[in-house]
């Protein structure tokens, strides 16, 4: 009897995932528990287990493809069994899956232009790929052509966002040629790729977008349109933070773990929050949300590919030695892309640490729906009047990016001075 295989619940609010390799094909023999493909949710790549042994008889998920959890993957059974075009309870996954339109009956839509577009609930075409039902309807609403629309969202999916955008900057479909029929393709005659497709030159080189960096750009682009950002600097005196460091290496060393300035940054960072709990906090229509734990992202590079933020959960509950072997293991198997699902999520508030690659200071993009994110640059040594006399000193700068909706600069101020005052006095 043939087995289906379904995208599992990788973790609390994981919806969706990105089809990104196949490790079995049709015909190929599996065992039960082996691992069958790999997806990616949140920039986390996740391995699918086969749920039996037998043979892949059918793949319905392509690689590059989004699926919802729950739906179907692939079936697996014995050899030679066949297996029908579309599978019993599954005929919206598989009409998904083939590119073809759902069998759902929807009246037609009228458009602000007098015409009738008849759109289909959801929908996926060769050329614009997924259309949700909303977005179909706000374009059949505005009269716009969805084939002069540049798409952010997840490998490049049309969202309800980029829609209205084009809306507000004030074309319509008529300014670019005939209305794509969404359902089956553009009408013969007229090009439909995208306006931000760039034909390369014979000596360029074009690199194909990954899903980890389709989802940071999204990420990236949904921030910036949700919260205004303001940006607060300060330095700080990383002398005290270096004669600990210095006399504790060894001690650490000895447990296993290598000390580094990320796990003071993450200690000075919770005495921040502590003392002002407004900025542990989100945004919402209701009020602001104040966090009850402190969840720290820690902002992880992975060279060409991106970056991903591990989640230090509770981090105000754990020593330095705690912190500091956190620190290590989830930097350590975020560069081996073997993190799971949950533990980049349920952030509070960010770090980033953009001095690994010396830069001085920056202005790092909030990873909503938290209030801020603080960037840490390069240590260097520095000319600084102490006590009217000239030192050299240790010094760094502190970046701290927040949500203007929350904070107001003073208050923003007073978080960012508890940070530089808890590095300056460090015992």
């Amino acid at each position: 009897m043939a087995t289906k295989v379904l995208v599992p619940r990788l973790g609390e609010g994981v919806d969706e995932v990105t089809v990104t390799k196949w490790l079995k094909q049709v015909g190929d023999s599996v065992k039960e528990l082996e691992p069958l493909l790999e997806v990616n949710t949140d920039k986390v790549d996740t391995e699918i287990p086969a749920p039996a042994s037998g043979v892949i008889l059918k793949i319905e998920m392509q690689e590059g493809q989004v699926a919802k959890v729950g739906e179907l993957l692939a079936v697996i059974g014995a050899a030679g069994e066949s297996v029908e075009s579309k599978v019993t309870s599954d005929a919206v996954t598989s009409a998904v899956a083939s590119k073809e339109p759902l069998n759902v009956e929807q009246p037609a839509l009228s458009s602000s232009k007098g015409s009738t577009l008849n759109v289909q609930p959801v929908t996926r075409n060769a050329d614009l790929g997924f259309i949700s039902p909303v977005v179909a309807k706000i374009a059949a609403e505005h009269g716009v052509n969805l084939s002069q629309v540049t798409g952010t969202g997840l490998n490049g999916r049309i969202t309800k966002n980029d829609v209205l955008d084009f809306v507000e900057s004030g074309k319509s479909a008529t300014d670019h040629g005939p209305q794509t029929t969404l359902a089956h393709g553009a009408s013969a005659g007229v090009d439909n790729r995208p306006s931000s497709i760039v034909t390369p030159a014979p000596s360029d080189q074009l690199i194909k977008h990954t899903s980890m960096r389709r989802s940071i750009a999204q990420h990236m682009l949904d921030s910036k349109r949700t919260s205004p950002h303001v940006l607060s600097v300060m330095e700080a005196d990383l002398s005290r933070v270096l004669k600990h460091f210095a006399a504790n290496e060894a001690a650490f060393a000895r447990d296993g773990i290598t000390l580094t300035l990320t796990s003071y940054f993450m200690l000075a960072i919770v005495a921040g929050l502590k003392a002002y709990p407004i900025i542990n906090s989100s945004w919402s229509d209701e009020g602001i949300l104040i966090h009850k734990d402190i969840n720290i992202g820690m902002a992880v590079s992975l060279g060409e590919e991106g970056l991903i933020v591990p989640v230090i959960k509770g981090a105000d509950n754990l020593s330095h030695l705690a912190m500091a072997r956190t620190v290590n293991d989830l930097a350590k198997r975020a560069r081996a892309k073997k993190l799971q699902p949950g533990e980049v999520k349920g952030g509070t508030f960010t770090l980033t640490n953009h001095g690994t690659g010396r830069s001085l200071f920056s202005f790092p993009i909030i990873n909503q729906p938290q209030c801020g994110i603080l960037g840490t640059g390069i240590m260097q040594n520095r000319v600084v009047a102490i006590d009217d006399a000239i030192a050299i000193r240790p010094m760094i700068y502190l970046s701290f990016v927040f949500d203007h909706r929350i904070l107001d600069g003073a208050s923003a101020d007073w978080f960012l001075g508890k940070v530089k005052e808890t590095m300056e006095t460090w015992t």
